[in-house]
């Protein structure tokens, strides 16, 4: 699916008939940047305990404490934000500072905007709800990601480690304060 410049995008909090259609779209990005990196076995299990039914993400999707908004083509999920009550292991984190858990745009999608519209929805909802600060974690070898938090006031602030399998990756920890760093 490429899209189509005058293609129009919708920008919605998901209904429960979205899940299925979401999860999908989330295994499919997770897929295309990172499956890779990883052993097969190990990484559709991974995918499976994550993006399939009653895995993690449809736990989230479930839980009244996580905020989402995505974003549909043709009423087709081609991306989304996951905002959550802080869950990386931040050093020192502030008082109600959130974390902005997951943003996954598929491919085509890049550079249309979209990734854009979710990360200032994130921004926004933070504010909202007077985040001091607002986290996220990053694979240390994913520079496109890196650069596009870089752009929307993101720092780097501290490491944790991401497991898949018997391979453990470095991940960074950033933050944007709402003031700025």
């Amino acid at each position: 699916m490429c899209p189509d410049p005058s293609a129009e995008i919708r920008f919605d909090s998901p209904t429960t008939r979205d899940h299925s259609a979401l999860r999908a779209m989330a295994r499919r990005s997770f897929a295309e940047t990172f499956a890779h990196l990883y052993a097969a076995d190990d990484f559709e299990r991974f995918l499976d305990q994550n993006y399939g039914p009653g895995g993690t993400m449809e736990r989230d999707l479930n839980d009244p404490a996580v905020q989402w908004l995505s974003a549909f083509h043709e009423s087709v999920p081609v991306g989304y934000a996951k905002l959550t009550p802080l869950r990386a292991p931040a050093s020192h984190p502030l008082p109600g500072a959130v974390e902005l858990q997951q943003i996954y745009v598929l491919q085509p999608w890049h550079g249309e905007g979209v990734a854009d519209h979710l990360m200032q929805w994130a921004l926004d909802r933070a504010a909202e709800q007077h985040a001091p600060e607002i986290y996220l974690t990053v694979f240390d070898h994913n520079e496109r990601a890196k650069h596009f938090y870089r752009r929307h006031g993101f720092v780097e602030v501290g490491r944790c480690t991401f497991r898949l399998g018997d391979r453990v990756d470095d991940d960074r920890i950033w933050r944007r304060r709402a003031t700025g760093d």
